[in-house]
């Protein structure tokens, strides 16, 4: 792959997780290795409706997986390289 293309999918994956939200779900994805709708709202302490359409876009944009149990949905990270990018967002802001 050309540098290129390389960096058109590195803009696509900024694009996709660029909110507080979606920084916080991959966090708490990368400390548990699955959660359902409920629990990552309650950690987050984020309205359902809210949570579910981050997740959904999320999850469209090849960020998530999830698994069906019953009525639950759970998430889980498609790649945990992705937490990389929250580390270095964290570096970067805690040198400030």
């Amino acid at each position: 792959m050309n540098e290129e293309v390389n960096m058109e999918q590195a803009a696509y994956t900024l694009k996709a997780i660029s909110h507080s939200t979606r920084l916080c779900v991959i966090s708490l994805l990368a400390v548990n290795d699955e959660l359902n709708v409920t629990e990552i709202g309650e950690k987050l302490n984020c309205e359902q409706s809210l949570l579910s359409h981050h997740l959904t876009d999320m999850r469209a944009k090849g960020i998530l997986n999830t698994r069906r149990e019953g009525k639950n949905c759970y998430y889980s990270l498609k790649n945990k390289q992705i937490t990389k990018i929250i580390d270095c967002i964290n570096e970067c802001h805690c040198a400030q």
